[in-house]
């Protein structure tokens, strides 16, 4: 554990922590000094993985499952997080639907609709609601995950069922920033092209190429780009920004 890094000390809980962006903001925090609670919904083996990874490092993590759709499940995660790290300073709602690949790819548009819906947006405001008055004494700080294409808008399908869900999560936080202030701060990333799975296993190369192209900074971002400013809104750093949006996204909106 990093005793001296931008959240050293601090007690984390990231949602959807298991793999891609959430894998990263785990790892991230853990490596800034938090104690780190890796939440999975479905995938054991790789959130136990995430758990190794920070352990061998000298941190300290422990895996807990949860669906944030569920709101029960929602609030024996805050209890039992709480219980293990013994207070709450940050959580993380990383938890994302999957619906372009595995599966999820195979529902039709009105379920993958619904999990979006239920897991993005949903989830996001479960856990806020939970875990808000938990965070009050620590001065805490909440991050949620949006969508740099869902302010700028993209056509085609999916892109519109992700672009609702995530401006409404945008809504939500800020909103939810003023109804916690001062006690609180309540801010969001909004990712741009980030190099998931879908975009290296499903995109196109010709796509890809286009993607690239359209960027200023001429390539796809990493999950642990989006770490870097997962790391800094929850940090004492960012102790006067709250209801804020920080787009990482390589230039490609404003």
């Amino acid at each position: 554990m990093n005793a001296r890094g931008r959240l050293a000390g601090k007690r984390a809980v990231v949602t959807g922590a298991s793999s891609g962006i959430g894998r990263a903001v785990a790892l991230a925090f853990a490596r800034e000094g938090a104690r780190v609670v890796v939440n999975y919904a479905r995938s054991a083996e790789r959130a136990a993985q995430v758990v190794a990874e920070i352990e061998a490092a000298g941190g300290a993590a422990r895996a807990l499952q949860a669906d944030v759709a569920d709101a029960d499940a929602v609030q024996g995660l805050v209890d039992a997080s709480e219980d293990w790290l013994g207070g709450l300073d940050v959580w993380a709602n990383i938890a994302g639907a999957d619906i372009l690949t595995g599966e999820g790819a195979r529902q039709s548009d009105v379920a993958k609709l619904a999990r979006l819906i239920d897991v993005d947006l949903r989830g996001t405001m479960l856990c806020c609601w939970a875990v808000a008055p938990r965070l009050r004494a620590a001065g805490g700080a909440i991050l949620n995950m949006s969508w740099d294409l869902a302010l700028r808008g993209m056509a085609e399908r999916h892109p519109e069922m992700f672009a609702a869900t995530k401006a409404g999560v945008t809504g939500f936080t800020r909103s939810f920033a003023r109804s916690v202030a001062p006690h609180v701060r309540v801010n969001e990333v909004a990712p741009g092209w980030i190099a998931t799975a879908f975009a290296e296993q499903e995109m196109s190369a010709e796509y890809r190429a286009r993607v690239i192209a359209d960027t200023p900074l001429a390539r796809f971002g990493t999950p642990e780009d989006v770490a870097a400013a997962a790391v800094f809104l929850c940090s004492d750093e960012a102790a006067f920004i709250t209801g804020q949006t920080l787009k990482v996204n390589g230039g490609l909106s404003s």
